[in-house]
């Protein structure tokens, strides 16, 4: 029987499972390009692991669908938390915020009675400021989070997924939230019955976007282990985006946020759950059925590979040192190297064990 490869040995898979040798890879050509859709906390570590593999040969497409003006500024968390890493200075506690940040601006507001529920450190207070004084001048988020990325010497292309305000609503127990409200001020406790993407018929690719999926150089898009509905989907709903994914002719693959039927971080089995999903790795791999090639899982679920009619690769997920990242990210590259495109796009008609 063949086998997933896997950190911890060799475990028996299905006949979709695809193997690897011991030797270490690296991306098949020095001209070779990588995409990669990521959300938060946990896209940005293994976009970290791919910058430090890649550089400049790496594109990161970010969620906004969590962006939101506060106190009068726009802020753009997913973005921000891709900037601060890829540029070496996030802060290593939360993985999100700026390193050795101070909070006096935060208890100055706090003192006067403002709103304290949404942190903005005194570092990361100016990176809002000068985002919404450009965005005001007429310049689009594209451009200034290029511009933000040079400042911070990030070498990885960081780009926001659209230009348009396209922005993540909860539907809950409680009603309708903000994707801020319900995430940081209700702290994921409502209940979830939906989720809809308010100004997505309105929002497209922007230019940027569209030339990073069709690069001919193009050889693999990653669908980081972000949450699949609160962070990746945003960046699919926008018109156009599935296709142009798809038309690229790379290797697609998503690696799982799930290990063990437990989200490694944040709210994903929780919504899961709430929506009447199995929180597993396969539930995962049917969301984005149609659309990806591969599906890159943890070696602790190796035993659910026979559920999933895409190829299938088992690694050590759990990203807590940059080692773990950059050998997530290796293995993302071999996988992407060791798919067949022909073959994909023949299995996206396929489906999923049911």
């Amino acid at each position: 029987m063949p086998t997933i490869a896997s950190a911890h040995g060799t475990e028996h898979a299905n006949h979709h499972t695809t193997t690897r040798n011991d030797a270490v890879s690296t991306p098949r050509q020095d001209r070779d390009r990588y995409v990669a859709l990521s959300g938060g906390v946990g896209g940005a570590k293994l976009s970290l692991g791919l910058a430090q593999l890649l550089g400049e040969r790496l594109t990161v497409i970010v969620n906004t669908g969590d962006d939101f003006e506060h106190l009068g500024l726009h802020i753009s968390p997913d973005v921000d938390t891709a900037l601060y890493t890829l540029a070496g200075v996030v802060n290593p506690e939360t993985g999100w915020g700026r390193r050795d940040e101070t909070w006096t601006f935060m208890a100055a507001l706090q003192g006067l009675g403002g709103p304290g529920w949404f942190k903005l450190g005194d570092a990361d207070l100016a990176t809002h400021v000068e985002r919404t004084r450009r965005l005001r001048s007429g310049e689009t988020l594209t451009s200034i989070t290029a511009h933000l990325a040079q400042s911070f010497g990030a070498k990885s292309r960081i780009l926001p997924m659209c230009d348009e305000p396209l922005r993540t609503v909860v539907e809950t127990d409680q009603g309708s939230l903000a994707f801020q409200d319900y995430f940081v001020r209700e702290q994921c406790r409502p209940i979830v019955r939906a989720i809809r993407f308010e100004g997505a018929q309105a929002a497209k690719p922007s230019p940027q976007v569209h030339a990073a999926l069709a690069d001919p150089e193009l050889a693999g898009v990653i669908i980081c282990p972000s949450n699949p509905w609160l962070s990746v989907d945003p960046i699919l709903a926008i018109p156009g985006l599935r296709e142009a994914i798809r038309a690229s002719g790379a290797p697609v693959i998503a690696v799982s946020p799930i290990i063990a039927g437990k989200a490694v971080k944040g709210p994903t089995a929780k919504i899961m759950r709430e929506l009447n999903l199995e929180p597993s790795t396969v539930s995962i791999a049917r969301h984005y059925a149609g659309l990806i090639d591969g599906f890159l899982i943890d070696s602790e679920d190796h035993e659910l590979a026979d559920a999933i009619k895409v190829p299938v690769r088992g690694a050590h997920t759990l990203m807590q040192s940059l080692e773990d990242k950059v050998g997530l990210a290796r293995e993302c590259l071999d996988f992407c190297a060791a798919l067949d495109p022909a073959r994909g796009r023949a299995a996206r008609t396929t489906g999923l064990a049911s």
